[in-house]
């Protein structure tokens, strides 16, 4: 059991489960990129964890990127993404690979995937460590998953509530709201 600002959280997933997932995750985009260099687009904060374990496992040459947006506000989503820091390498006609950390509603990726087709990538794809498919309502594919999760709170593996918990080893959920 962990502590997290007045929330108390429980293990979930541990880092075999987690690791073995991401191998094969990195196994189907290599698969899918063998022919090209993709770059990779991280979402800050939570995605950097998911992002150095998925490309140290792919043995196709690659470059990565970051962009910061938000929209969370405690244990909810706001329903609003603001980006934060954009973009500054050129897309236009290059495959682009979203990595998340986790897709719920969605708001994030629509709002991603929005602002980068207007550059005119050769393709866009979206990678995320975790996906809720009960509340994912968006028409965008999510090309590559290595879990799927219920509709629950977790921190660890870089999610966080308010900014503590993305240290944590593995998923934990949260126990009390």
């Amino acid at each position: 059991m962990v502590t997290l600002h007045d929330k108390q959280f429980e293990p979930f997933i541990g880092t075999a489960e987690l690791g073995a997932a991401i191998d094969a995750v990195a196994a189907q985009v290599a698969a899918r990129y063998t022919d090209s260099v993709p770059l990779f687009l991280g979402v800050l904060n939570g995605s950097f964890f998911f992002a150095s374990e998925l490309l140290k496992r792919l043995p196709i040459a690659c470059e990565i990127s970051f962009v910061k947006v938000a929209s969370y506000r405690g244990t909810v989503s706001s329903g609003t993404v603001s980006q934060l820091i954009g973009l500054n390498e050129r897309v236009e006609g290059r495959h682009v690979v979203v990595v998340e950390d986790i897709v719920d509603t969605g708001n994030t990726i629509s709002h991603i995937v929005e602002a980068l087709q207007v550059q005119q990538p050769a393709s866009i794809a979206i990678a995320s460590l975790l996906i809720k498919p009960e509340v994912y309502k968006k028409d965008i594919p999510i090309d590559f998953v290595a879990m799927e999760i219920p509709n629950v709170f977790v921190v660890g593996s870089g999610l966080d509530h308010d900014g503590l918990g993305r240290n944590l080893p593995g998923i934990y959920r949260i126990v009390n709201h």
